[in-house]
């Protein structure tokens, strides 16, 4: 059975890595590249049949692990694979908490990675070895990414989309639904934020990005 990879990464040099080592994995995998985020969420919108996306956490239009959160509204069953330079036990254990499937570092060697493509295809879940997770420091994140995990994937989405700028008749025809029943995904997300305003929710969803969790902790 022919496997497929996405990787999303924005440094062709690291992704052709990838490649390599993914190829070295499945010698038959049919491996899509992404250089930019607008680009990885086309392309799971579009296909159902990906097997593990392998997703940098900054990149031209996204920073941080809001863009997980995103991806993962729209294939809430999509395995994806974090690969990412930002490796402190902090960012890995909140990308493990908000649905990654496993997190290598940008530093890991070829057999590392190797190891943690065949762990995550067999439904586990891959971290370093070497790494003490520990738990969350910061109350308002572990209340944020609490919070953020009650959220069904279609209300994930709208806040993403929110996020983006789009107002609820934009998002309803997106998502082809009444813009009554947007309307009532919006009151569901800020009720389960526990926030007042799109704005605010919006606000609370960007602290998860990379430089919210840096100026948090």
């Amino acid at each position: 059975m022919q496997l497929k990879f996405i990787i999303a990464d924005d440094h062709p040099l690291f992704r052709g890595a990838l490649r390599q080592a993914l190829t070295q994995k499945a010698r038959k995998a049919e491996i899509v590249e992404a250089g930019d985020f607008d680009t990885v969420k086309k392309l799971i919108l579009e296909a159902t049949d990906i097997d593990l996306l392998l997703l940098d956490l900054t990149m031209p239009g996204v920073s941080g692990l809001s863009g997980l959160v995103t991806l993962k509204s729209i294939q809430p069953a999509l395995p994806i694979m974090i690969v990412s330079a930002t490796d402190d036990p902090a960012t890995i254990r909140r990308a493990l908490e908000l649905g990654a499937s496993g997190f290598i570092s940008k530093s890991a060697s070829m057999e590392d990675i190797n190891n943690a493509v065949s762990a995550v295809l067999a439904g586990d879940i891959w971290a370093p070895q070497d790494i003490d997770l520990g738990h969350e420091p910061d109350p308002e994140i572990s209340d944020l990414i609490s919070r953020i995990r009650t959220l069904t994937p279609q209300q994930t989405r709208v806040l993403s989309m929110l996020a983006e700028g789009l107002l609820n008749k934009q998002i309803a025809y997106e998502l082809s639904v009444s813009e009554a029943t947007i309307k009532a995904h919006v009151s569901a997300v800020l009720q389960k934020l526990g926030v007042d305003s799109r704005t605010q929710a919006v606000i609370r969803l960007s602290k998860i990005g990379s430089e919210g969790f840096q100026a948090l902790n």
